[in-house]
């Protein structure tokens, strides 16, 4: 680079994953060549993983699609036209009026994938036509958790990591979380995390895998998977009956204390030995140590969300950390403080801040799974796919899919395929890439990239909101904000969306701090006051203005007020031929640093880290079936089958197999991106859920393994 070349380096916010680092995007004219981490960012003090880094490969990737695509042939064929915006917008308009006049607003669904910027307009779309059907996966990621902790607590707590009130926990437990590798999820970020495990006096990790924080903790529990509510109730047990529990906390800020002791009395950790595969003693060790060390936190991860326990499991451990007082203590799990005069357009929160009216799917035609799970928080996927192909109890006529990948990502996928080829009239698909799904649309729309989008970042209502400059534009690509934004205006919708655009969104969030958004992206950040004990004057937010550790509203919606424990598939099942045939454990769903679920296998710096799909297995168990390491294996259950590449592990259990999810090949388009072939997700049923949320057992199903003959 020659010292004359105009060169500047811009401040912004990375979206790789979940939005939490900061970055610093480095310019050579108006071509983006390299992103590194900010080092004077509060939230990430410099921490970028590969998928931040390789930012301006994934912007300028030739395969990006940059122009709306009509199909021209049949469904999946792989034949398009380019079409202007202002043809496509108006197709879909037609289409979905239509719909709503003929046939009814609930003929029409909207699915997303995981949270991104567009969450908080998705549901407030879908709610604004009309229809109940919104269909995401968050009944198997975080927003169990986060329903769990709204009628236990009133609220989510998180784990003070960052120690603004000068204290940092002296114990944490990492319970089926695997954050420090992944990058970040439900606004922590990884590296922070990092930084406060090496300073904390005791880590314990509850994982049925040897992460690295394991390595050097001080303690590891090997729990058999998907037996974590089991763990739970047993430590629940050994800090009441042993006293260690806070009794001030608990007399003066918890309801139903009495019940729950008389509850647990059942849960020893003698009982719980053999669901867990942990002895008494380790579990009564943990307990211990968690309840003498204070502060401490739980950083939970998505490994306790996809079970048929997930959610009694989350009220567990949401009781563990309230027994112990822990609850809005510096360095313990703080109720972070939003910052002061910034609207909070969270989806947690304030729906109605906008000046619409938005109903309830209660209020409005009853969504495809019929209020069959109580904490549901959207349609259940599995049955609203499979309503689709049955037409029970009505069958949706169109969809528009937003960042969301299923046949990938959903189980049961060749329902999904079946319902998008075979059963929907229009389709509408909005991504980066051409992906499976989006083969199988009838519009494709070109969604822009974080380094071409400009917002208000708020991440899961925490400490903070960060600026995003857009410093780049490829081709016709659109935020999907934007595109939703101008649908709802050509709809109608304007009470919920009474914005011109979304820049004028964003000048609305920001008013009251007297900024305009051009001041904030100069800004860069603004942090709230933190205070803690915030229960002392405010109480909690529950209907007894306490922790409800028996909580009215699970009894009011005849959901068991107090946790109780469900074995895991594996565990549970009663046919011993079955056990004969599968007898391996299979944990899936499983991520890593280099992809984000389905996305970035394209990537080539990516790929290359990680460039086959992958399932680890016990060095001494792929002895006895003949596998060595690299050999190609079939993970096989008595619903599907997928081609992995063995990867020995001796810190995963002998009868425990991991498999990484999500994989397709974008290099194969010709055989429809192989995308059979390595999906793990085709191993799981279609059947058999958390009756509460709707979950599903992704981490603790049964398989077995054989080498793959060639």
């Amino acid at each position: 680079m020659r010292p004359n070349e105009d060169t500047k380096v811009i401040r912004t916010s990375c979206r790789g994953c979940h939005g939490v680092c900061q970055v610093l995007v480095h310019m050579l004219g108006d071509r983006v060549i390299k992103v590194t981490g900010d080092p004077e960012s509060p939230t990430s003090k410099g921490y970028l993983c590969p998928k931040g880094k390789a930012a301006p490969e994934i912007l300028y990737h030739p395969d990006r699609l940059l122009y709306p695509l009509k199909r021209v042939g049949g469904r999946g064929e792989g034949r398009w036209e380019r079409i202007s915006w202002d043809d496509a917008l108006d197709e879909i308009t037609k289409k979905l009026q239509k719909i709503r006049s003929e046939d009814g607003p609930e003929f029409f669904a909207l699915a997303q994938g995981t949270g991104r910027p567009y969450t908080e307009f998705t549901i407030r779309f879908a709610n604004a036509f009309g229809t109940p059907n919104f269909v995401n996966p968050g009944h198997l990621c975080f927003l169990p958790r986060v329903i769990a902790a709204d009628i236990t607590m009133g609220r989510l707590p998180i784990c003070d990591i960052y120690g603004f009130g000068g204290v940092m926990p002296r114990c944490i437990l990492l319970w089926g979380c695997n954050l420090t590798s992944s990058g970040s999820a439900d606004g922590m970020c990884g590296g922070m995390l990092d930084k406060a495990l090496k300073r904390a006096q005791d880590v314990i990790v509850i994982d049925p895998r040897r992460i690295k924080p394991a390595e050097n903790c001080t303690q590891w529990l090997q729990i058999s998977p998907g037996t974590d509510g089991a763990l739970a109730l047993a430590m629940i047990h050994t800090i009441i009956s042993e006293g260690l529990y806070d009794h001030q906390f608990v007399n003066d800020y918890t309801a139903g204390f009495d019940k729950l002791k008389d509850h647990v009395q059942a849960y020893s950790p003698e009982w719980a030995e053999p669901h867990t595969g942990l002895t008494a003693e380790a579990i009564r060790k943990t307990a211990r140590t968690y309840a003498a060390a204070k502060p401490a936190c739980i950083q939970w991860g998505n490994g306790l969300d996809m079970s048929l326990c997930g959610f009694q499991t989350a009220r567990a451990i949401l009781m563990l950390m309230a027994i112990t007082g822990n609850i809005d203590i510096p360095g313990g799990e703080a109720f972070w403080v939003y910052p002061k005069d910034i609207k909070n357009k969270s989806v947690l929160a304030n729906h109605d801040q906008a000046g619409g009216q938005f109903l309830s799917p209660d209020q409005k035609a009853k969504d495809i799974a019929g209020g069959m799970f109580p904490f549901a928080p959207a349609t259940h996927p599995p049955t609203f796919w499979n309503s689709v192909v049955s037409g029970d109890p009505y069958r949706v006529k169109a969809m528009w899919l937003i960042g969301t990948n299923p046949l990938m990502t959903g189980t049961q996928p060749e329902i999904m395929y079946d319902a998008l080829a075979n059963h929907l009239e229009f389709v509408v698909v909005s991504d980066m890439f051409m992906t499976p799904t989006a083969k199988l649309a009838d519009i494709v729309l070109p969604a822009s990239y974080w380094l071409e989008q400009e917002d208000v970042v708020s991440f899961h209502k925490l400490w903070c909101v960060i600026a995003r400059q857009k410093v780049a534009q490829l081709g016709e690509t659109r935020d999907d904000r934007d595109v939703i934004f101008d649908l709802a205006h050509r709809l109608g919708l304007d009470e919920a969306f009474p914005f011109a655009d979304r820049r004028q969104y964003n000048e609305w969030i920001l008013e009251d701090t007297g900024l305009s958004f051009d001041e904030f992206r100069e800004k860069g950040i603004l942090i709230g006051d933190m205070t803690y004990n915030k229960h002392i004057t405010e109480g909690f937010h529950t209907p007894s203005g306490k922790v409800e550790l028996y909580s009215s509203v699970a009894e009011h919606l005849g959901v068991e007020p107090l946790p109780v424990y469900r074995q895991p598939p594996y565990q549970a099942i009663d046919n011993e031929d079955i056990r004969k045939e599968y007898p391996l454990i299979l944990i899936g769903g499983n991520k890593n640093r280099y992809f984000f679920h389905s996305e970035l296998r394209q990537i080539e710096s990516l790929r290359e880290r990680n460039p086959d799909p992958l399932v680890e297995i016990h060095p001494q168990t792929a002895a006895g079936l003949g596998i060595k390491e690299g050999d190609w294996v079939l993970v096989e259950s008595p619903y599907g089958a997928a081609r992995l590449r063995a990867k020995l592990f001796d810190g995963i259990a002998r009868d425990t197999v991991n498999a990484q999810h999500a994989w397709w090949f974008p290099e194969a388009p010709e055989h429809n991106f192989r995308w059979k072939e390595s999906n793990v997700n085709f191993l799981f049923p279609d059947n058999g859920f958390d009756p509460d949320t709707g979950s599903e057992p992704i981490k603790c199903y049964f398989c077995r393994v054989v080498r793959e003959e060639r």
